[in-house]
């Protein structure tokens, strides 16, 4: 069953990643790079990692595509769709595809030789989650919190600086 939900997952992530990049419309591009992180997203779930799930479905799905959105529409697309987009260099893209190729085939050959045994601890009864609150609110709470107000500071400043030009 985890096989199953594991090749809906990758097959979400690479068609999503796919129709990211080859989608001329910015909207569309931006709604199937929700459709990537929503697999990234349940990968992460398979591998017992509710924490990164959590972070990637409530931050990078529900803050960072909403600002890609924003400035998708902020942006003048009728002006960029001007402009030349590609720079005819397939030749070099097709070398660095094919080494990159190369060396993952080259990884995965000797690399499953090298692979070391898993090892099995005791099970813990604190989850990771946990974990990682407990040390973020306790060790890391100023910085945490800093960085909120920055976020927001920088939130409100792209607002009004968008408002003035329209």
């Amino acid at each position: 069953m985890d096989a199953t939900f594991f090749y809906i997952f990758a097959l979400m992530t690479l068609i999503g990643a796919v129709m990211t990049i080859t989608r001329p419309n910015a909207i569309h591009s931006a709604l199937w790079l929700v459709v990537s992180l929503l697999g990234v997203a349940g990968l992460y779930l398979l591998q017992k990692a509710e924490f990164l799930f959590a972070v990637q479905i409530i931050l990078y799905i529900g803050g960072i595509m909403l600002l890609f959105l924003f400035v998708i529409m902020l942006v003048n697309l009728d002006e960029a769709a001007k402009q030349r987009q590609f720079n005819k260099q397939w030749p070099l893209a097709l070398i660095c595809v094919a080494g990159v190729g190369a060396e993952i085939a080259w990884f995965l050959r000797k690399g499953a030789l090298m692979l070391p045994p898993p090892v099995i601890g005791p099970a813990s009864t604190v989850g990771n989650t946990e974990m990682i609150a407990d040390v973020l609110f306790r060790e890391y709470l100023l910085p945490f919190e800093l960085i909120s107000v920055l976020l927001l500071v920088a939130v409100v400043g792209s607002v009004v600086m968008a408002k003035k030009r329209i």
